[in-house]
């Protein structure tokens, strides 16, 4: 299956680990290459603060990601704001990995969409015309989900939780890089941006032409390929564990 396979990993540093936990316990050799950082919004919490502060003015919230989870709670424990405050409203979130965040802290989940994406959240949160909902996202976070809640009819906040930025690869995995690779993986569209920044345009697509690519989701491979590089790979289910068995089943011999 993938034993000896050389896999690039780039999610950031933080969320890198459990992507190669697995796929050394399957015989590869994950290849860390940080694409890009998550760090505090620029405004240094004051929007997200202002909103956490009035949660019972809204009827949900809405977590499109781990980080988000994870910046918010940080927020809400700083604040001296009890996680009821959001556990009694309603609270949706785009997949398995978010909503276990969630419930881990206490709070249950009344949405999870059967594709994990932005456009199919939408569809799944009932009756939104009227209903005032918090987004707490990404500073770079894509326009679908908010605006298609406001052609339905809600009252919509939109605030950043965190940011995301490039970061900076070590002459190390650089070199370990130049040694050839089998595998690259992308798990947002910021690591396939990244990646490509990082290296160049040339240098990514050489590099890339020369392993199998896979993308987590559909959005996903749309960046990569909008990057000019090839997508031989996306997971059915969007998660961790759908892009690994995407790459088993890309290498086990029907």
């Amino acid at each position: 299956m993938l034993t000896g396979k050389r896999v690039v990993v780039t999610r950031s540093r933080k969320q890198a680990s459990a992507l190669s936990e697995r796929l050394r316990a399957l015989g590869a050799i994950p290849l860390e290459f940080p694409t890009i950082a998550i760090i505090p919004p620029a405004d240094g919490y004051a929007a997200l603060d202002t909103e956490l502060a009035r949660l019972e003015t809204y009827d949900w919230v809405v977590f499109t990601s781990v980080n988000a989870v994870e910046h918010v709670w940080h927020r809400l424990e700083t604040l001296g704001i009890p996680t009821t405050a959001i556990a009694t409203r309603k609270v949706a979130a785009i997949g398995p990995a978010t909503a276990a965040a969630l419930e881990a802290r206490g709070v249950p989940v009344s949405v999870i969409p059967q594709q994990y994406v932005a456009e199919s959240l939408l569809d799944a949160i009932p009756n939104p015309a009227g209903r005032r909902f918090l987004l707490p996202r990404a500073d770079i976070a894509r326009a679908a989900l908010r605006e298609g809640l406001r052609d339905a009819g809600a009252d919509v906040v939109e605030v950043p939780a965190y940011r995301t930025i490039p970061a900076t690869p070590s002459p190390d995995i650089l070199a370990e890089l130049a040694r050839g690779v089998d595998i690259i993986t992308f798990t947002s569209s910021s690591t396939a941006r990244n990646f490509v920044a990082a290296l160049g345009r040339k240098r990514a697509r050489a590099l890339a032409e020369s392993a199998l690519v896979a993308a987590i989701g559909p959005i996903t491979a749309e960046t990569a390929r909008e990057e000019g590089l090839r997508v031989d790979v996306v997971a059915e289910e969007h998660t961790i564990d759908g892009l690994i068995h995407a790459l088993v089943a890309a290498f086990t011999t029907p």
